[in-house]
């Protein structure tokens, strides 16, 4: 009995370590998985470990929404470590960060076109790049296309006195300064935002 025991978890731990294997060299090949992803983050994302969030605003009369997932800290050092400095970043968890906006907005002065985006960031110790990707569905950084960029701004990183566990994503609307905040641990970064 012990025999066939054994034999069955050889077997599924084959099969699990065959199967991520290749997922992982596919990506490591450039082949577009995103499909497979897709299929999977379909389902409840509250019951995830990196829950769904979504943060809704209107700035002067444009409506925008920001969809992401919130990874918790766990007791990790996130920036520079759990989240690569100099990397793209898909800003969350599990499928990259999706931002929509009804009509065109400016950008830390730069101006945005309505539509839908994937929300991409570069990390750094004292400033962040903040990329608006026209390319959607993308799980992940992984398969992040420059050439679908559609715009890029660099803004500074801030710090905040309290530990945020999980990274929250909020709209500030309040003139002048209007906005959304990104925030995890103890970084906090506020990406300008006002109506054409």
């Amino acid at each position: 009995m012990l025999k066939k025991i054994l034999k069955v978890v050889g077997v599924l731990v084959a099969v699990v370590v065959v199967f991520f294997g290749g997922i992982f060299g596919l990506v490591q090949a450039k082949v577009d998985v995103s499909g497979f992803f897709k299929a999977i983050s379909e389902k409840d994302k509250s019951t995830r470990t990196s829950p769904g969030a979504i943060a809704n605003a209107t700035i002067g009369t444009t409506k925008l929404s920001i969809d992401y997932s919130q990874p918790a800290k766990n007791g990790r050092e996130v920036f520079g470590k759990l989240v690569p400095y100099n990397e793209t970043w898909r800003t969350g968890a599990n499928e990259a960060t999706e931002i929509s906006l009804d009509k065109d907005i400016q950008v830390a002065g730069q101006t945005l076109k309505s539509g839908r985006y994937q929300l991409f960031t570069i990390p750094r110790p004292d400033k962040w790049t903040i990329i608006f990707n026209g390319k959607l569905g993308q799980w992940g950084a992984f398969f992040h296309d420059e050439k679908a960029d559609v715009l890029r701004v660099e803004v500074p990183a801030g710090t905040s006195d309290t530990m945020l566990e999980r990274m929250t994503i909020s709209f500030e609307t309040t003139p002048p300064q209007t906005g959304f905040t990104i925030a995890w641990d103890k970084t906090k970064v506020f990406v300008p935002v006002a109506a054409q």
